[in-house]
């Protein structure tokens, strides 16, 4: 089968599609025949060896070398404890890998597509879905009427996050560039920041939440517009440099925790059946719909991962293993 694989660090020019061999599930896992995959930012410091990664991944070359997670795909077989899925079930989820013809993944990290979505649009879901679910619903705790700020608001995490926090009966404030203004508005932001040409921390308002999915403003800075009992969530943080990557400000926003009235909450994104269901429930109840930037085939894995790193892009990049039609950045494109 082919399969994209980096056997050294670098930028996308290191990804090579090949024959490898297909995989056999395991006891309690699921063999996907992949239909698309999507891109985050988090396979590209595993392709790239930025950051603290190498600690886990291999220091001189990776051990790691089938980038991708966000996957959507039909079930293929099922290992002997499967109980939840059959062969011929639309799933999507996470599996290591997941830029591949076929892929394995635990049954515990799948669930089954929601039917009103393309298997583009679905793999546009796990990893950056979940992320604004549960830092919004678990970290933020994000109450009806509550005023939140949301950065990054037109990118893959922070397009959800909108869509998310107004389900939730939040009144949303959303930072994005010009171009991103009409879109943003049109995901359900109740107000809309243009950083090109305004600074939100220097504006009159004042956030019970900000959920930060950029991560280039520093915190005191964020807290001048944030209640005193407000809750600062970063989910996106800045590169930093090629070795130590974002520790630096992830020192400074742990160390200043115990120093100011506001929470500051971190947290890493877990994937899981029941969250990915009650994603399926806001998208089948009309709330939430997955943005799509760009749709690429298997071959043009390497400019996915240019268009994440260089395009700034809207919504989801997304590698499909059916078609790869243009897609023009607006909800429910793909």
């Amino acid at each position: 089968m082919k399969a994209i694989v980096n056997r050294s660090y670098g930028g996308p020019e290191v990804l090579r599609c090949e024959e490898v061999p297909k995989p056999e599930p395991g006891d309690d896992e699921v063999l996907i025949r992949v239909r698309a995959a999507a891109v985050n930012p988090m396979d590209y410091g595993l392709i790239s060896g930025v950051w603290l990664m190498r600690l886990m991944t291999g220091l001189r070359k990776p051990k790691l070398t089938r980038p991708g997670a966000d996957v959507a795909g039909e079930v293929e077989a099922v290992g002997r404890n499967v109980t939840r899925f059959k062969p011929g079930d639309p799933v999507f989820g996470v599996a290591r890998g997941a830029f591949a013809e076929y892929v394995c993944a635990s049954q515990d990290r799948l669930a089954l597509k929601p039917a009103d979505l393309t298997f583009e649009q679905a793999a546009a879901i796990p990893v950056a879905g979940l992320t604004a679910l549960q830092g919004l619903r678990d970290k933020g705790r994000v109450q009806r009427g509550q005023k939140i700020l949301i950065t990054g608001a037109s990118g893959g995490v922070g397009s959800f996050a909108v869509q998310i926090a107004k389900a939730f009966g939040a009144e949303v404030t959303a930072v994005c560039s010009t171009r991103n203004v009409e879109l943003v508005r049109s995901l359900g932001a109740d107000h809309v920041i243009d950083y090109t040409r305004e600074d939100f921390t220097r504006s009159t308002g004042r956030y019970d939440l900000i959920f930060d999915a950029v991560g280039n403003r520093p915190l005191s800075a964020c807290r001048r517009v944030m209640t005193p009992k407000g809750t600062f969530v970063p989910v996106g943080v800045r590169p930093g440099g090629h070795w130590i990557g974002p520790l630096p400000y992830l020192l400074k926003l742990f160390a200043s925790r115990p120093f100011v009235s506001q929470t500051v909450v971190f947290f890493v994104g877990r994937i899981n059946t029941d969250d990915l269901n009650a994603m399926t429930r806001l998208i089948e109840s009309n709330q939430v719909t997955p943005l799509v930037d760009r749709i690429l085939p298997l071959s043009e894995t390497a400019e996915a991962f240019r268009h994440l790193k260089e395009g700034h892009p809207r919504g989801k990049v997304v590698v499909s293993l059916l078609h790869a039609p243009a897609a023009t950045a607006t909800p429910g494109a793909g």
